[in-house]
């Protein structure tokens, strides 16, 4: 029997994929182990890591990674909070898609591959209030949690600060370590 021979291009594409589905999980992974050691609503405010991660991944897996990663994590959580069923998974990916549609929107990412720390916060700080307070809304709504101005004003004030934060690690980090990746 003789073994198929693989080309460079085909070896180069297995390893891109393979690169891609390592990344989003180890990512998906870390991101759902931050997310359920915090409670809630403490995981809607302390969302520095899961932003970070999410950023990273867009950046570094280009079109949906932070959607991917936001997937993983999501589904790992649902498992974990079943009585969540299904908002755990859908905010998750939710919050990836904003991430990877603020990101391209705002063209976060040059053609040559610099990252532009100012928009990269914007994004970050968008998207990480947004869905602070939209599932916080819903939490409420369907009384999950009692209704709290307090708490809307800590979630927001917490997703503003998570995000920005976020936003500059990730500069730093791309700049300095993932950029030649």
């Amino acid at each position: 029997m003789e073994i198929p021979k693989v080309d460079g291009q085909g070896m180069t594409a297995v390893r891109s994929l393979t690169k891609r589905i390592t990344v989003a999980t180890i990512f998906g992974v870390i991101t759902f182990v931050f997310k359920v050691a915090l409670p809630s609503p403490l995981d809607k405010i302390l969302t520095i890591v899961q932003a970070l991660l999410l950023s990273l991944s867009s950046l570094m897996l280009g079109r949906m990674g932070a959607t991917y990663v936001a997937t993983i994590g999501g589904l790992l959580t649902q498992i974990w909070r079943p009585g969540f069923f299904p908002f755990s998974l859908i905010f998750a990916v939710l919050y990836g898609l904003m991430i990877d549609g603020l990101f391209y929107a705002l063209k976060v990412k040059t053609l040559s591959g610099d990252v532009k720390t100012g928009r990269l916060i914007v994004a970050l700080i968008l998207s990480t209030s947004a869905i602070g307070v939209l599932s916080m809304y819903v939490t409420v709504m369907l009384g999950f949690m009692p209704w709290s101005p307090w708490l809307y004003a800590a979630v927001l004030l917490g997703g503003t600060i998570s995000g920005a934060l976020a936003g500059y690690l990730t500069s730093l980090l791309w700049k300095r370590y993932f950029a030649k990746l």
